[in-house]
């Protein structure tokens, strides 16, 4: 093995280096992952053009971004080398919310709220680089028939998992998602397998909604553009219709969109539970009319990162339960990365998720 890799180092808003920098040294719990395929996040976006801080000392770079990833196994720490859990060669995916295992909340096993959790492409060096190194614990065992460029997904789609059960679907319920980008494809997946006897996926385009029925929306309801096949005026009117004239059980917000949030309220009733798992801005609130939610039985819930999630969805991808193909629309390579970035931000072409492929 070389001593130096190529990685795509993240200096400040705009600056983006692909270079040659050292392969990163193992401490006794980690292991060296060779990357294969690095999904690009919405929050790696929001990094480089500068909206949102990285979670280091002083929220700035150098740093190389990328949290959603997959890879073989490079070298093995003592510990996990000692306990025979890796070798050399084996499939990953990788967790990278590397939480801390000591601290109240991880004792309860919340470990999404750990306040001493280190995130790999946020706090620490990410993967977009030829290598990085990630603590054994976090580091997850994939069979070979699930390819490289799906596990890349599996962060995105454990937090989707997490949110669905927080839903707590039963047994033929009516499911609304409001998202049809990466995430509400996921979740329309994971409610159809949970259970849902009939889902509905709201969006704003035509292309995301038809991926949507393809993937096992039951309707789909497009609320922006009155030029769809699927366009409709009042959300809540038409789930009442679908719906045998009852409002949904369920309901899933996988955007920001602060009209969706609140819209959540009109498409359910009563003993209904909403999940909000889409992050708005800091200063967005929401109306809750609380006289109407006690008197109805609501329940509002809200869904973050993707704790004790990541077997059940190793197995619903290994199973098939849930197809990742068609939210990869675009690939490119590590040193189009900046590039990758500004198309998958600014570029108007139908698309939903772009990967980066190694090899």
């Amino acid at each position: 093995m070389s001593d130096t890799m190529k990685a795509q180092v993240f200096y400040e808003p705009l600056v983006m280096k692909y270079e040659d920098v050292p392969v990163p040294e193992i401490m006794d719990n980690e292991v060296l992952v060779k990357l294969k395929a690095v999904s690009i996040c919405g929050s790696d976006v929001s990094y480089y053009y500068g909206h949102s801080p990285l979670d280091t000392a002083d929220g700035k770079g150098p740093l190389y971004l990328g949290h959603e990833a997959s890879g073989v196994v490079a070298k093995v720490g003592k510990i996990p080398e000692s306990l025979g859990l890796f070798a050399e060669g084996d499939r990953v995916t990788i967790n990278p919310v590397q939480q801390c295992n000591a601290c109240p909340a991880c004792l309860r096993g919340e470990f999404n709220v750990c306040p001493n959790c280190e995130v790999i492409g946020v706090s620490v060096n990410g993967c977009f680089a030829e290598y990085v190194r990630v603590k054994y614990t976090h580091a997850y065992k994939i069979p070979d028939n699930i390819a490289f460029e799906h596990a890349a997904l599996f962060e995105p789609l454990a937090c989707s998992t997490h949110g669905v059960f927080d839903l707590d679907i039963k047994l033929g319920q009516t499911v609304v998602v409001y998202g049809a980008g990466a995430i509400g494809l996921f979740m329309t997946q994971l409610a159809k397998a949970a259970g849902a006897g009939v889902v509905v996926t709201i969006g704003t385009r035509d292309y995301n909604l038809d991926i949507a029925k393809d993937r096992g929306a039951d309707h789909v309801l497009n609320i922006r553009d009155k030029a769809s096949k699927y366009y409709v005026e009042n959300a809540a009117d038409k789930v009442k219709e679908l719906n045998g004239g009852d409002l949904a059980q369920r309901c899933i917000v996988a955007t920001s969109n602060m009209d969706a949030l609140q819209d959540a309220l009109n498409v359910t009733g009563a003993f209904s539970t909403i999940v909000y798992f889409g992050l708005p801005s800091p200063d967005d609130l929401l109306k809750i009319p609380v006289l109407d939610a006690i008197q109805s039985e609501r329940t509002i819930r809200f869904a973050w990162l993707a704790p004790l999630v990541w077997d059940n969805v190793i197995h619903a991808v290994g199973s098939g339960q849930v197809d990742l193909s068609p939210i990869i629309t675009n690939r490119f390579k590590l040193d189009e990365l900046e590039d990758a970035i500004r198309y998958m931000a600014e570029s108007k072409d139908p698309k939903i998720k772009g990967v980066v492929i190694f090899d």
